[in-house]
């Protein structure tokens, strides 16, 4: 298979400035201000990786390990110090959304100036100006200097034309943290479109989940260091051991999960009704969460389905089902499905958890959090945690004046 992008042994190093330890004999501040001696600092070492074409893979680690020092070096923002980078095919990267913006251009006069920038023609980047000027929202002010755009106007534009314009590779940095709810997931249904239609993408998100459903392949970066590569199920799983253990490296014998576990949780996804994997979903639209189990079934277990607020952790609602004990013992694989005919959850960012826990016991055997994420869409107004669908009417008994009769129903 072709690749897009190869990495070969890349090393990034910064030389960072000194100001202690100065020498007894320099005096006054003239003196010591020319006394500053560097240290060396690699935000990368010997970095090797190869993207094949139309693969999407996800960049993972704790801050400061390097995730998005690999993008500024695959993106031509900073060279290498040591090592080679190979790119194939035209790149654009939304690293940081709208950076490239000249503050006195309109909206419009930007999104020529951004397609030209990626060496799109004219007439290429005009067939696409409608669907950036919907898909941001601005098409109003689409002919006002960007300089008097709010931030939210800003960014939505910049991923909006990056996502739009022609690419064959895309580099995406923690975008799915900008704007509102309605805009993340239709930021992630773009992205999802797109690895559809076969771009090649480098994902950087501390958003577990959505790295995990969108990833067809996962890198976890430590203290500068690529440590993991491979499926984005084990890395994740390696990278959550990484920063709930200790500091030290993981062993490859801690990617799997402890064997004396009866059963392991899988997966834990979300689809539509027809089957389509979901990472947004809409507010009053009907939803599936489905828990996949692997590991020995011939203990009845109960599964416990968890909603979490995503910025506050806080839980919501939980959802539990008994599963039947197998007939035959042994290992095997259970989907457990939890259908919701009607998503009352309000608009927002929430995590879906789970948790197994053999029928009798008091504690779970298996448990899977902070790793699927739910973008909830919609327009209600709700200021609260559910979209409650309700009905009201206003009635006038006076017989002195009446109200109109109103009925309205949300």
């Amino acid at each position: 298979m072709a690749i897009d992008v190869r990495c070969d042994r890349v090393s990034k190093r910064y030389r960072v400035q000194r100001k202690d330890d100065v020498p007894a004999g320099l005096a006054g501040r003239a003196a010591r201000a020319l006394w500053s001696p560097t240290v060396d600092f690699w935000a990368l070492r010997d970095a090797s990786f190869d993207i094949s074409r139309g693969e999407t893979i996800g960049i993972i680690g704790r801050n400061g390990a390097g995730k998005s020092t690999i993008l500024k070096l695959l993106g031509g923002i900073t060279d290498p110090t040591e090592g080679e980078i190979t790119i194939v095919g035209r790149l654009a990267a939304l690293i940081e959304v709208g950076s490239g913006f000249h503050p006195e251009l309109t909206g419009r006069e930007n999104v020529f100036l951004s397609g030209a920038i990626l060496g799109m023609k004219r007439r290429e980047i005009r067939a696409r100006l409608d669907s950036i000027s919907d898909f941001s929202g601005v098409a109003a002010f689409l002919d006002t200097p960007v300089k008097y755009y709010s931030s939210g106007m800003y960014v939505r534009l910049g991923f909006a034309i990056a996502a739009h314009l022609e690419a064959h590779v895309l580099l995406v940095d923690e975008v799915l943290a900008v704007g509102d709810a309605e805009f993340q997931g239709r930021c992630l249904q773009r992205i999802q479109e797109l690895k559809r239609n076969g771009a090649t993408m480098v994902l950087v998100s501390h958003d577990l989940g959505a790295i995990e459903q969108l990833a067809d392949r996962a890198i976890l970066v430590d203290r500068g260091r690529l440590i993991a590569d491979g499926s984005a199920t084990d890395v994740i799983t390696r990278y959550q051991r990484l920063v709930n253990g200790s500091d030290a490296v993981p062993s490859d014998a801690d990617v799997n999960e402890p064997g004396d576990a009866p059963v392991r949780i899988a997966a834990l996804t979300l689809h539509s009704p027809e089957g389509t994997s979901l990472l947004a979903a809409v507010a009053g639209a009907p939803l599936i969460a489905r828990v996949s189990l692997s590991g020995d079934a011939a203990t009845a277990a109960r599964v416990t389905l968890s909603f979490y607020d995503f910025n506050a952790g806080t839980l919501l609602t939980t959802c539990s089902g008994e599963v039947p004990a197998a007939t035959t013992p042994g290992a095997t694989e259970v989907s457990v499905e939890f259908t919701f005919p009607e998503l009352l959850l309000a608009p927002g960012v929430y995590t879906l958890g789970a948790t197994v826990t053999p029928v009798g016991a008091g504690r779970p055997v298996a448990w899977r959090f902070g790793r699927t994420t739910l973008y909830v869409q919609g327009r209600h107004t709700s200021q609260g945690v559910f979209a409650q669908p309700f009905e009201y009417r206003v009635s006038s008994h006076s017989t002195a004046a009446r109200l109109p009769v109103t009925t309205e129903s949300s």
